[in-house]
């Protein structure tokens, strides 16, 4: 088993959450919320999670620089220097790669566990077993291993992974986007396919060697920064590396490429939350089939919808089956729960006719 002293955890915290408008916005996004009711926002949880595994010291959250105050005000046993903040959001490659790069520096020796910052998971022994597992296989192997789900229907909103063969931790086949809902059900019924949670645990110079062949022009723009990093030229030069890299997904520039892929499957109760739909499948419903709050909701006639409200306001809703409805202080969100799809939609529409204002 990885050292402790070596083993680092990076969570990723740069997104925006648009499918939660109008409750995530850009100024405090989904990462930063308690949508699931539990009393800690996501970024929370995700620290806790790992706190077990990892110590305090080891861990850094890549985040826009916007969002520094609000890691270290979620994260108090963050030193500032352990948030890397990313002038502009360039997908999950760039930002891992800073990642990669300033571990190389301080610990060359280091494993990563890289993980979103808005997951839900509710099995977290059994998920602390399943990282264990990875990070015992990454120390002896060059690996770059994945965490894959069991699914338990055919999900169209997660990307799946194929593996080639029956065992808990086997090599990687393919990579598949999000499918139609035919070929979902088609991947769930072969039992060959897991659900992708982002999840990944490799040796650092195992990924940068990675980074170096699939994608030469980022680890020329991180190495030629390499030396500036934990200085106090560190913002301008990743300011300078991230306007010039190419925003591009892990999954689509390495893993899909590289043939040293593995994934551990399990199933451990985990979601992505990354719907007001699949925040609903998740909630607990009241005998209507509505997700609404404790108090302060009063329904009539109303059956299968999920109702957010501010502390403190009273809402009565009468008629409405499967609705989504989202008060905030200076957004009212209500549609029905097929078309959440067009929340991106709503969201363009209210940026071009008020600007940033309600995003």
């Amino acid at each position: 088993m990885e050292s402790k002293n070596n083993l680092y955890c990076v969570i990723m915290a740069g997104g925006i959450g648009t499918r939660f408008w109008p409750e995530s916005r850009k100024s405090k996004p989904k990462q930063f919320l308690d949508i699931c009711d539990t009393g800690k926002s996501f970024i929370r949880m995700t620290y806790e999670r790992f706190a077990n595994l990892v110590p305090t010291e080891n861990f850094l959250v890549v985040t826009n620089a916007r969002y520094k105050d609000l890691v270290l005000e979620h994260i108090p046993e963050l030193a500032p220097q352990q948030v890397l903040c990313e002038p502009i959001g360039r997908n999950t490659a760039p930002c891992i790669c800073y990642a990669a790069y300033h571990l190389r520096k301080s610990n060359p020796n280091a494993t990563m566990i890289v993980t979103p910052s808005d997951h839900l998971i509710l099995n977290e022994a059994g998920f602390r077993s399943i990282i264990n597992d990875a990070i015992a296989f990454t120390a002896d192997n060059n690996a770059l291993m994945t965490i894959g789900i069991t699914p338990s229907r055919p999900e169209t909103g997660y990307g799946y992974i194929q593996k080639s063969d029956s065992s808990l931790l086997s090599r990687v086949k393919c990579f598949t986007e999000k499918p139609h809902l035919e070929l979902a059900q088609l991947f769930v019924q072969s039992g060959e396919f897991l659900w992708n949670s982002g999840i990944f645990v490799w040796k650092v110079k195992d990924i940068i060697e990675a980074v170096t062949k699939y994608l030469p022009e980022h680890h020329a723009l991180f190495d030629g920064a390499a030396d500036k990093l934990g200085t106090a030229e560190e913002a301008t030069a990743i300011e300078k590396v991230f306007a010039e890299c190419r925003a591009i997904s892990i999954d689509y520039g390495v893993m899909e490429k590289a043939d040293n892929v593995y994934v551990r499957c399990g199933d451990f109760g985990w979601s992505d939350v990354g719907t007001w739909g699949s925040l609903y499948q998740l909630s607990r419903k009241d005998k209507y089939a509505n997700v609404k709050p404790k108090t302060g909701c009063y329904t009539y006639e109303t059956r299968s919808s999920i109702i957010s409200l501010p502390k403190d306001k009273v809402a009565i809703i009468n008629g409405l089956r499967d609705y989504i409805v989202v008060d905030t202080e200076d957004v009212l969100l209500i549609c029905p729960r097929n078309d959440e799809q067009n929340i991106k939609k709503y969201i363009d529409e209210v940026k071009y006719k008020t600007g940033d204002k309600y995003i």
